[in-house]
């Protein structure tokens, strides 16, 4: 018994990052501020990550961009594969990186973003090879027009936040 409820507790809190993850860059566009840079859909992905694990990590970050796009619009329809790739990668390094081997939550944090943001510029180069037109190119990626320049306050914004809510989540825990 205790086994399924900690399955349902679990699938419950993968659909909470879920539903973060459509709602929190709808407030942010709502404000006028930009996903591109504060990147909004990041936060929700990771947090799954670091609190459920690296299997609802990967579930939010495949799911959140494509449902994203679907009911809202955003991210823009290239952007869908790009961030489904980063994002689930940051979900699966964090929930790995500080649930399975234990690491510190900003060594896991940092871990994650570096790991998603290659995949990122990698997909980026497979999507070019296809002869898509972005935005951006791969040689931009590290550019001051790029996606990680226009990224750096979200990416600042996750480490200062992320860490935070892990902490505070955790001590709000019950012990088992």
């Amino acid at each position: 018994m205790a086994d399924r409820l900690s399955r349902t507790r679990r699938l419950t809190h993968t659909a909470l990052y879920l539903a973060l993850g459509i709602l929190l860059p709808l407030g942010f566009h709502a404000l006028g501020i930009a996903g591109r840079v504060f990147l909004p859909m990041h936060i929700p992905v990771l947090l799954a990550g670091f609190l459920v694990g690296p299997v609802s990590g990967v579930t939010v970050g495949l799911a959140a961009p494509g449902l994203s796009h679907v009911l809202t619009g955003m991210p823009p329809g290239y952007a869908v594969p790009l961030m489904t790739l980063e994002l689930s990668i940051y979900g699966l390094i964090a929930g790995l990186a500080y649930r399975r081997l234990r690491l510190n939550v900003y060594i896991a944090l940092v871990a994650a973003m570096v790991v998603g943001r290659v995949m990122f510029g990698l997909g980026l180069m497979l999507l070019a090879t296809m002869g898509l037109e972005l935005p951006y190119t791969a040689a931009a990626l590290l550019s001051a027009a790029g996606p990680i320049v226009t990224g750096l306050p979200g990416i600042v914004l996750q480490l200062f936040l992320v860490p935070i809510l892990v902490a505070a989540v955790e001590r709000a825990r019950p012990t088992p």
